[in-house]
Formats: structure tokens, sequence, C-alpha cells
């Protein structure tokens, strides 16, 4: 493989997440912002391996016994294809060389913070990703993506009518296994991937959302009697290119907004430090 198309930091490591085979754990908790991994240092019993790199805070360590690496990776899609395509090569690579064979497979949970849909689900509460429908057409520029046409995909373009402007969605599940392990007593609901935090999530500041009333289009639509719970800006690039790559993932929110009641949590850290330690313990 030519050295631009996988790139490789001095030391041998992946260029963007810094970490190699043997400094990643099988089981990942991925975060957006680099200061949360701070918080698995409180509740991690040893660790073996730190790293920073922009917005990328790697740190690997045991928690009862169990191997894990906590991992930041920044905020949308476009940073989650960085991410997971190096979380995976750093299975293939071995002293530079590329082997195209992995006996490993990564556990993928993302703790992250979102807004609910739902008028019902008030800020403070837990939601676990049972599917993710990306906005942002991420997964439609890899040739094995194989979902295009799924019935759920085409029941969502259906019912949302969206116009040319725009990407293409994308619909996948997430790990079941994962979902029933890490998340048996979280709200499970269908959560939407958007490409940007203002229009792209229907908000108006200075200018003004292509789609009128998209959340509302979105809190209707439902999928075996799971409905649309909320919106965020990386879930649906985790699972799907954990899905084409063999792994499991898996995403919990806590809700930070209420989106049709106009509220919002400002100061949420003891409700995250909680969840982050109910993840970890589960997941161990």
């Amino acid at each position: 493989m030519k050295a631009s198309e996988l790139t490789l930091a001095p030391d041998g490591s992946l260029y963007h997440i810094r970490l190699t085979s043997s400094t990643l754990a099988d089981k990942v908790l991925l975060v957006g912002d680099p200061g949360r991994v701070n918080m698995f240092k409180e509740i991690f019993d040893s660790i073996e391996f730190e790293s920073e790199n922009r917005e990328i805070h790697a740190l690997t360590g045991t928690y009862h016994g169990s191997r894990l690496t906590a991992l930041s990776t920044g905020m949308g899609c476009d940073n989650i294809d960085i991410v997971l395509t190096e979380l995976d090569a750093a299975l293939h690579v071995e002293n530079g060389e590329w082997k195209d064979s992995s006996d490993r497979q990564l556990q993928l949970v993302r703790i992250g913070t979102s807004g609910s849909l739902q008028a019902d689900i008030d800020c403070g509460s837990v939601v676990a990703s049972a599917y993710a429908i990306g906005l942002d057409g991420l997964m439609n520029y890899y040739r094995e993506w194989d979902f295009p046409l799924s019935p759920m995909n085409q029941a969502f373009m259906v019912h949302m009518g969206l116009g040319h402007r725009l990407a293409s969605p994308y619909c996948v599940r997430s790990s079941e296994k994962l979902l029933l392990q890490v998340a048996p007593d979280f709200r499970h609901g269908i959560t939407v991937t958007a490409p940007g935090f203002y229009g792209p999530q229907g908000r108006t500041v200075r200018l003004h959302p292509a789609i009128d009333n998209l959340n509302e289009k979105l809190a209707s639509f439902h999928w075996h009697n799971v409905k649309v719970t909320n919106l965020e800006m990386e879930t649906s690039a985790i699972y799907g290119f954990s899905h084409m790559m063999g792994h499991e993932a898996l995403t919990v929110c806590l809700i930070i907004a209420n989106r049709p009641n106009g509220t919002f949590l400002n100061d949420y850290h003891s409700q995250m430090r909680q969840l982050v330690g109910t993840v970890v313990e589960r997941l161990a």
C-alpha cells in the first residue's frame, strides 16, 4: 500500500489516532470531546498507554481485568471516516506492513450527547441507538456499502420526501449483542445523524434550513414500532463502517437538549460521569 494512501506517524502508529495493534484494545469507548477522555483515568484501574494528536486523545488501560481503549473522535462524520478507518487499519498493520487478514473484532461503544426529538424524552435521559439513519451520505462513497435500497431506507426516503439537493440517506442497525449487554434498560430508538449542527438539524440563526419542519418530519418516522428519538452527528458513520468492516458498534447518548420543548441542560458533567461509569462496567 502506498504511503500516501494509509498514512503513518514516524513511530509507525496510525497517523491521526496514534495507535498501533499493540496499544489498541478490542473494546473501544468513543467520545467526541478529547477532554472527556480524562474521565476514564478516574475509572480505569491502570493506564498502559496515552497519546494526544489534534482532537484525538487515546487512552488504553484496564478495568476489573478487562482491557479497554478510550478514544475521542472530534465532531462529525468526516472525523469518523478517519477514526474508524484507522482503528480497523491498526489491526492490519505490523511494522509498517499491511496484513490482509486479522482475527480481531472491535467492540465500539460511543458515549455521546444528543438532542431529543420526542417531547417525552427529557433532558438527562439516556437513549441507545437501535438504528441509525445518516443524512451525511458518507457510506455512498464506499463500494462495500450494500444497504442502499433497504426497506427501511426506502420507507424513510418516501416519508421525508428529500430533494435532489441533499445526499442520499442510509440506514443501519446497531450490534444486537452490544444493545442487550450495554443498554438493556435504556430507551431504544432510531438516531438520525446530521452533517452539521445548525441548518442540518433544523436550526435557524441567520441562515434558514432547506427543509421546512425537518425535526417534526423526523420525529414522526418509525420502523418496526421504533421511533426516531434523537439527532446527533456521528452514529450512522460508526455503524456503517462497523457493518462493512465486521466490527460491533453501539451508541448511547445523554440527552442534553429537548428540541420540541426548547430546553437545554447546561451542566451535565455528573450525569455524563455516571453514564461513562455504567457503560465501562457493562462493557468490561
